[in-house]
């Protein structure tokens, strides 16, 4: 076996072995091949693009992912990107900032880069950690036995391939997860979705402290639509600009996002200047599996973490946090797999998951499907917008930055809300 820790794409072996192999370079896979290689476990990391690479995404980081980012040793690094410190939201001609809240064991500000640069730093880190990082190699072929898992990964650059045996898998090849559905991974299309799409526009207000979203937001024929708009400053003369809509609303599928983002673009604050004329590039988007609406997440000798296993945070549409942090859960139940030679330690995954997203999730998921009705949606936001506490304890019921004692409160805000429906026609 191999113990260099990076082996040129020109010199990859013809066969190699690892305790963990994971598919995907994004955050989840990044984070896991980081946690096993700093504990001594040899890891081979797959991913089939090469980095830094374009990535879809709203690049904003939540107090958690920073949380999550410090702990793999990156703060330093983050240093020298946009901070921010709270959400400007506007909604209905109202306006209220917001400041993270003061919660403790994480930092009150986040930061604003994009995953160009974001996902190339973190997978560097664990490539220093002493993971193998193969960039250029795209998993075609997985199998799993008694013993361990069988990979067949092929080289881009030279078109061949290699074939891996490990102790076990990782799964993190994102959102559309073909080596998932392989391994018969399925999303339950009974739960909510997301749809998503940004561009990115310069703007003098590319240094503003505050990220800021718009809650109302509507479709060609007026009808407001369950989701936000968003102005993320990058601090370097631009911005990300999207717009995010679930799958709860009726007739979701007649939704153009990129004309409804171009809608967007014209009503937001003229301070912004945002127009077709500093567009930067063209809108790209897509769906995204949310509330942990994948299964199975683990399986004889594999596990499957972030957007793969469909973690994405219902309320706000945010990724990034969750990925980290299902990396590092899948890290530490490998760990003790391979420490005692025991695949059976694998089932421990769901029930950390369920621990730590479960109750959330169930009621995020509810609080979806309220949010499909347009009246309902009107009043709830409209009665935010009046009082900046109620606000602020929704924002750290969105960002998930709660206590239990919290999540029993937005449940009694979910519960009112379902009374409400009962009273509110449509």
């Amino acid at each position: 076996m191999e113990t260099d820790t990076d082996i040129p794409l020109r010199n990859l072996p013809d066969e190699s072995t690892c305790n963990v192999v994971i598919i995907g370079g994004g955050p989840a896979g990044s984070s896991a091949a980081f946690w096993l290689a700093s504990n001594g476990y040899s890891v081979i990391l797959a991913e089939k693009k090469l980095f830094p690479r374009e990535k879809t995404c709203g690049d904003g980081l939540t107090p958690r992912a920073v949380r999550q980012l410090t702990d793999m040793g990156l703060e330093t690094s983050l240093a020298s990107f946009h901070k921010y410190f709270g959400l400007r939201t506007r909604a209905f001609g109202k306006e209220l900032t917001l400041d993270w809240p003061k919660i403790p064991g994480l930092p009150e500000y986040g930061y604003v880069i994009t995953r160009y640069d974001l996902d190339a730093l973190v997978l560097e880190n664990a490539k220093a950690a002493g993971a193998r990082i193969w960039q250029g190699c795209e998993a075609t072929e997985v199998s799993t036995t008694e013993d361990g898992v069988s990979i067949q990964i092929k080289d881009k650059q030279r078109d061949t391939y290699i074939s891996v045996k490990a102790d076990y898998l990782l799964i993190a090849d994102g959102s559309n997860s073909r080596i998932g559905r392989s391994m018969d991974v399925k999303r339950d299309r009974k739960l909510p979705f997301a749809l998503a799409i940004r561009g990115y526009y310069t703007s003098s207000r590319s240094h503003d402290p505050y990220i800021e979203s718009q809650l109302d937001i509507y479709s060609h024929d007026g009808t407001l639509l369950p989701g936000y708009g968003w102005i993320f400053p990058l601090g370097d003369g631009r911005v990300n600009v999207g717009i995010g809509l679930v799958s709860t609303m009726a007739k979701w599928k007649e939704v153009n996002t990129t004309h409804l983002l171009d809608t967007f673009v014209e009503q937001t604050p003229a301070s912004w200047g945002l127009g077709e004329k500093n567009r930067l590039s063209e809108p790209t988007g897509g769906k995204l599996p949310m509330g942990m609406s994948n299964a199975p997440l683990s399986g004889h000798r594999y596990l499957v973490a972030g957007d793969a296993a469909g973690l994405i945070n219902p309320f706000n549409g945010e990724g990034i946090s969750y990925a980290y942090e299902s990396g590092r859960l899948a890290a530490s139940v490998l760990s003790k797999a391979v420490r005692y030679d025991n695949p059976s330690e694998l089932t421990e995954y769901q029930s950390l998951l369920d621990l730590h997203y479960g109750r959330y999730y169930k009621v995020a998921r509810l609080f979806l499907q309220l949010m499909g009705k347009p009246n309902l949606l009107r009043v709830l936001i409209s009665t935010g917008m009046n009082s900046k506490t109620v606000m602020s304890i929704l924002l750290k019921i969105m960002a998930n930055l709660m206590t239990d004692e919290d999540i029993g409160i937005a449940e009694t805000i979910v519960k009112t809300a379902q009374k409400l429906t009962e009273a509110i026609p449509g």
